[in-house]
């Protein structure tokens, strides 16, 4: 039985205003990521990548059309609405990690906890959500450590670990292995790939086709219209491992 649709997009627009020039950023978009699904965005620069997972992460709204998350038209809700679905329903993956550089590994994964508006928890329970976070991406023996003691890698995972640890419907990623080594992305995709088999649905931006082979589903933009949807049979880290260098 198929899941339903997490994501809905109709006729989605963005016009940015230059000057006296109206800049199409994405043009009439119509788009369904079902529940579960790992979906891989592509295309060159100025194709409307950004722009597109800003608006899916709640970060801008559309100049018109329509864009459903979980069953909400999130498309016209006011800032502090957006605020609380990012909070409330999704969890980011950037390429630069955006950690706080003076926060432990375990205070980092924290910080989705504290913003939460659903009621209070214990403290010991915030704890005990982000330890696991983190034990849920390999990452043991590492919640006291700061971002300056770890890895490129370890530090992805770390983001990884905060973006899970609201249990959000959707997780975006943004080029997440943009800064790390062969070795490193590798095992971030792995991760990914890993939740996607959980159940999560993951949405992930990437200039890289290898990437892009780990999801199910590839779309591709070109000035801001989806110029290819393609289901294929996704690789597995181990795949590449014999081949790795």
């Amino acid at each position: 039985m198929n899941e339903p649709a997490l994501i809905e997009i109709d006729q989605m627009t963005k016009i940015y205003q230059m000057g006296h020039v109206e800049v199409k950023a994405l043009d009439g978009i119509s788009l369904n990521v079902l529940g579960g699904e790992f979906l891989a965005i592509m295309g060159p620069s100025g194709s409307g990548k950004s722009t597109l997972m800003n608006i899916l992460g709640c970060l801008d709204r559309p100049t018109s059309g329509c864009y459903r998350l979980a069953g909400e038209d999130v498309s016209r809700m006011s800032r502090e609405q957006l605020a609380h679905i990012r909070n409330q329903k999704i969890g980011f993956v950037f390429q630069s990690y955006n950690l706080l550089a003076q926060a432990t590994a375990l205070q980092n994964v924290l910080m989705p906890i504290i913003y939460r508006r659903n009621g209070d928890l214990p403290t010991k329970e915030r704890v005990e959500l982000a330890h696991n976070a983190l034990l849920s991406v390999g990452l043991v023996d590492r919640d006291e450590h700061k971002p300056t003691e770890m890895s490129g890698g370890q530090q992805q995972r770390v983001a990884i670990a905060r973006a899970l640890v609201n249990s959000p419907a959707l997780i975006l990623a943004d080029e997440p292995t943009g800064n790390l080594d062969s070795r490193s992305g590798l095992e971030i995709m792995e991760i990914l790939q890993n939740l996607h088999t959980q159940g999560r649905t993951i949405v992930m931006i990437t200039h890289d086709a290898r990437n892009a082979a780990f999801a199910g589903r590839v779309i591709q933009l070109k000035d801001g219209r989806i110029n290819g949807d393609n289901n294929h049979d996704a690789i597995s880290p181990s795949d590449l491992v014999g081949g790795a260098a």
